[in-house]
């Protein structure tokens, strides 16, 4: 894990490995490894909080875990700034990563993809591929998402391209 901040690496060794090498085709092999998602993504968010480091909630959309929704936040200069976040699992699930959405985010930077997917392929999905099978969802939102955020956010903000909600409302001239 070259690359990646002691307390990035030291994070990411605390959640759970997945064993179960299964995608959403592999019918009761999928079920057990949702759980193990479950499982690694509830390690991760207890961390999280026992760290006061809570930034995301996450959950599947569907009954078949294939479609996850939620909600992201990055604190910068004391403003919460937060964004809705989704993705699917691919059909390849768990040798393919997930592409990890910012929908508002769409067009606002350079290290994004059409309809808002965040850029993770010089650094994060080469490490995903050496992890597979043990990598799941709490990974790519540890090594994915957060330094996403980290590095992308500020800039975001200093160059005007998102601004905080409590500046974005309009006033309105008095009657």
């Amino acid at each position: 894990m070259e690359g990646w901040d002691t307390s990035t690496k030291a994070v990411v060794q605390k959640i759970p490995l997945l064993t179960v090498k299964a995608g959403p085709r592999d019918g009761e092999d999928w079920k057990k490894r949702l759980k193990e998602e479950y499982q690694a993504l509830i390690a991760y968010m207890q961390m999280n909080k026992a760290n006061d480091n809570d930034w995301f909630r996450i959950s599947a959309a569907n009954p078949e875990g294939t479609k996850w929704k939620g909600k992201c936040w990055y604190i910068h200069n004391l403003l919460k700034y937060e964004f809705d976040l989704q993705f699917d699992i691919p059909a390849t699930y768990p040798a393919t990563a997930p592409e990890l959405e910012l929908p508002e985010l769409d067009g606002k930077t350079a290290k994004m993809y059409r309809g808002g997917k965040i850029c993770l392929t010089i650094h994060f999905k080469p490490l995903w591929a050496k992890n597979v099978p043990h990598f799941g969802v709490a990974h790519a939102l540890c090594l994915g998402m957060g330094p996403w955020l980290a590095a992308e956010i500020p800039h975001l903000v200093e160059t005007g391209m998102i601004q905080h909600k409590d500046n974005t409302a309009k006033a309105t001239p008095p009657t």
